[in-house]
């Protein structure tokens, strides 16, 4: 197993690229949902891995409902098999606070925490919910193209949210990450 555990909230829907990424770096994820998905390893990624000397890492579906934050923690922390080294979370905001207080007890000391919110999320929420740990937000927004506008894809997110999962490991000061314009999207 690898040595690198990390616990993505999230991680079987939008985050399921950022999942196989770290899995492709040699990380055991557990991702917790309410549907079982499967998550490709990143084949760039674990090639590099395998270049670096690394094992290959993998992810571990957890059936959870956010409703349940007690029995998510206690099933993460089984399949974990350790603390948890990083947490990525893309939690629905009614949801977010009494599960991430439920998983902090699941993190080392010092693990980081990458938050991604949604464009409309009222800036209060937008405090990291576990003030003990470093965190780096993630605020997606739309995508302006002429007259009109889209919202954010699938793998422009996964970009978005790796590169503050990379500067996370990196142990980068806490940072606000903007993907795509999060200014009040106009109306057509």
């Amino acid at each position: 197993m690898s040595s690198h555990r990390a616990l993505v909230l999230g991680g079987t829907g939008m985050l399921s690229g950022v999942s196989g990424w770290l899995a492709g770096q040699g990380w055991h994820v557990v991702v917790p949902s309410r549907r079982y998905c499967p998550i490709p390893v990143d084949d760039d990624a674990d090639d590099a891995a395998d270049a670096a000397g690394a094992s290959r890492g993998r992810v571990r579906w957890v059936e959870a409902r956010w409703e349940r934050p007690e029995r998510l923690a206690q099933d993460a922390a089984r399949a974990l098999g350790g603390p948890a080294d990083l947490l990525v979370s893309w939690v629905h905001s009614t949801y977010r606070v009494p599960v991430l207080n439920e998983v902090a007890g699941l993190l080392t000391e010092d693990a980081p925490v990458v938050e991604v919110h949604g464009r409309s999320v009222p800036s209060r929420e937008l405090e990291p919910a576990l003030s003990g740990h470093p965190t780096q937000r993630v605020v997606l927004g739309y995508v302006r193209e002429g007259t009109s506008t889209r919202w954010l894809t699938h793998a422009e997110i996964v970009d978005g949210v790796l590169v503050a999962v990379r500067r996370a490991l990196t142990d980068r000061p806490r940072t606000e990450h903007h993907v795509g314009e999060t200014a009040p999207r106009p109306v057509h």
